[in-house]
């Protein structure tokens, strides 16, 4: 099992018990707003996600983390690494991504957690480029891509909800641990 300690979030896999607050903060439209064609998520599709999710971890040896706070054990959100279907600027690449509870934003928790997963691909699973898709208009995402050091490299459109992305990457040679 892959646990990646931060000086306040624990990344881990996911558990059974995660489903139900994870499909919370799948519920709000708020959260999903920027994530694939911004419809919320119910119970079963959070479900499947995670599924999904686990299966990636088994197939790529990589994936999404569940975001646990070390005070409070409380479920964050996710955040991980995912070989995207789209948009084409990204297809078959390795992309970084996250989603956190409305009630976490605005403290740290998705630079931080996204730091650490990218710790992880780099360094610890070998990849030499991760990706990122950010859809146009995403400030709080743009801003965290930035503090990771991740430079963008073009736009394209995400043919899932016809949004207007911008691309970011960054490679092992770039990456200032």
């Amino acid at each position: 099992m892959t646990d990646i300690h931060t000086p306040r979030l624990l990344l881990r896999r996911w558990l059974d018990d995660d489903v139900v607050p994870l499909s919370e903060i799948h519920a709000d439209p708020d959260v999903m707003r920027w994530i694939g064609d911004g419809t919320p998520r119910s119970l079963d599709e959070t479900a499947q996600d995670i599924e999904d999710w686990e299966e990636e971890w088994d197939d790529e040896g990589f994936g999404v983390f569940a975001v646990e706070l070390l005070g409070s054990g409380e479920l964050a959100g996710a955040v991980g690494l995912h070989r995207a279907d789209s948009p084409a600027a990204v297809a078959d690449r390795v992309t970084v991504g996250w989603r956190l509870g409305r009630q976490f934003w605005g403290q740290g928790y998705a630079s931080e957690a996204a730091q650490a997963t990218l710790e992880f691909a780099l360094q610890d699973r070998g990849l030499d480029r991760v990706l990122a898709a950010c859809r146009t208009g995403d400030t709080a995402s743009a801003n965290v891509l930035r503090k990771l050091g991740m430079r963008p490299t073009g736009t394209d459109q995400d043919p899932d909800g016809g949004h207007d992305v911008r691309v970011y990457e960054i490679d092992l040679t770039e990456y200032e641990a």
